[in-house]
C-alpha cells in the first residue's frame, strides 16, 4: 500500500504540470488524496467501484480504475477545464500503477531481507527468492546497524534511506523498533575505506538533522548472501561491546573489538569469581579518581614510566610512589606486563559487568 503522502505528492506533480484537478479514493469512495475538494464525487466514485468499467465519465468527471493484482485499490478522479481530462487521467492512473508495483517489490525485498537476516529462511529458499527480487548472490556486502537515541523515530530510517541514496544494490530496513539496518553491497577493491566513507557520511547526515546519540557498527564482509545473517550478527555485537569499552567511538568494527569480543561471551558468574580471585571483596573502579586517572594513562602510554609523569605534570618519583601503593592494596604491579594485563582485563570484566546489570532491573 502507498503512503497517503505519495500519492498526494503524485497528484499534486500532476497538477503542476497538466493544471487538472485529481484526486485519490478508495474503493468506497473514501478521499485518500487530492488536488481540489471532490467529496461530490465520492457516491459516484463507490458506484463506479462496483461496476465492470475500468474508466468512465461521470457529470464533467473522469473515474479510472487501479488494480493491485486483479484487486481494486484505488479509484482515480480527473477532472477541470481547458484541458485533456481524460488524457492527464490516464497518465495520472498509469504512474500509481506503476508506483503500486515498485512498492510491492520493496514490500517483498524488505520481507525477504529480514527473514534473511534472521536466519529464517532455508538456504534453497534464499537462492530462489534471490533470483525471483533479480537480487545477486555472489557479491560482496557488509552489514551495517544504526543506532540512535531516537530509535527509529524522527524518521531516521528514511533518513538513511535518503543520504545513502536509492542505488538499488544497498538495502535499508529495520527488524526492531530501535535500530536501523543496511545491507551494504561494495564495489570499491579496499572495501574498509568504502564502508567507513558511508558510515562518517551518514553520521554527519543524522548529526546535521539533529539526530542525537549516533552509533554505527558493522560485520565483516561477507561474498554470498547466505552469510549475511553472520554479518548482522557480528554487527550486533560490535554495537554493544563499543559500548561497553569503546564509548567514545561513533563506529565501531567487529574486527577491532580485540579482546572485548572475548570478554564480552563470558557469564556473569564466571566474571564475579574473577574478580573476586584477583581482588578479594575489592572492585578494581573502587579507587579514587586520581588512581584511576594514573592506571588509565599508564597504560594510554604502554607502561612508560617517563612519559606517564610527564603527561601528568607529577615527578617520576610520585608516579613510582602510586604505582608502588597499588602494588601493596592489589598484589599487582603494573610495571610488570603480566600483572599490567591482569588489571587490564579486570578492569574490562568490570565494565562489562557494569553494563549487564542495567539489563537486569
Amino acid at each position: 500500500m502507498i503512503s497517503n503522502q505519495i500519492l498526494q505528492n503524485t497528484i499534486d506533480g500532476m497538477k503542476g504540470i497538466s493544471k487538472a484537478e485529481l484526486c485519490v479514493m478508495d474503493a468506497d469512495g473514501k478521499e485518500l488524496a487530492s488536488t481540489t475538494d471532490m467529496t461530490e464525487c465520492s457516491a459516484a466514485a463507490a458506484g463506479f467501484a462496483a461496476s465492470f468499467a475500468e474508466s468512465q465519465e461521470i457529470q464533467g468527471y473522469q473515474y479510472f480504475k487501479i488494480f493491485d493484482e486483479q484487486q481494486l485499490e484505488y479509484i482515480l478522479v480527473a477532472g477541470g477545464s481547458n484541458v485533456d481530462v481524460h488524457m492527464v487521467g490516464r497518465m495520472a492512473a498509469f504512474q500509481i500503477q506503476s508506483l503500486l508495483v515498485a512498492y510491492k517489490e520493496r514490500f517483498d525485498k524488505d520481507n525477504f531481507f529480514k527473514n534473511l537476516l534472521l536466519d529464517n529462511l532455508l538456504l534453497v529458499d534464499i537462492y530462489g527468492r534471490s533470483k525471483k527480487l533479480h537480487i545477486q548472490t555472489d557479491v560482496p556486502r557488509v552489514v551495517m546497524i544504526v543506532e540512535s537515541a531516537a530509535g527509529k523515530d524522527n524518521n531516521v530510517l528514511e533518513m538513511c534511506r535518503t543520504c545513502l541514496g536509492n542505488n538499488g544494490r544497498d538495502f535499508i530496513t529495520a527488524v526492531d523498533e530501535k535500530d536501523v539496518i543496511i545491507i551494504k553491497e561494495l564495489t570499491e577493491p579496499d572495501v574498509k575505506k568504502e564502508i567507513e566513507k558511508s558510515a562518517h557520511t551518514l553520521i554527519s547526515y543524522l548529526q546535521k538533522e539533529s539526530v542525537q546519540g549516533i552509533h554505527i557498527s558493522y560485520g565483516t564482509v561477507v561474498q554470498e548472501i547466505k552469510e549475511v545473517s553472520r554479518s548482522y550478527k557480528e554487527a550486533k555485537m560490535a554495537l554493544d561491546v563499543g559500548k561497553i569499552f569503546f564509548d567514545d567511538r561513533d563506529l565501531m568494527a567487529y574486527s577491532e573489538l580485540g579482546i572485548g569480543r572475548l570478554i564480552y561471551q563470558l557469564p556473569i558468574p564466571l566474571c564475579k569469581m574473577f574478580i573476586r580471585e584477583i581482588f578479594g571483596g575489592k572492585s578494581p573502579d573502587e579507587f579514587d579518581e586520581e588512581t584511576l586517572a594514573t592506571i588509565y594513562k599508564f597504560f594510554e602510554n604502554s607502561l612508560n614510566v617517563s612519559e606517564t609523569s610527564r603527561q601528568l605534570f607529577i615527578h617520576r618519583n610520585t608516579l613510582v610512589y602510586r604505582l608502588d601503593k597499588l602494588q601493596k592494596s592489589t598484589g599487582l604491579d603494573l610495571r610488570v606486563f603480566e600483572d599490567a594485563i591482569t588489571f587490564k582485563i579486570a578492569l574490562m570484566v568490570v565494565k562489562y559487568m557494569k553494563y549487564m546489570e542495567t539489563f537486569e532491573y
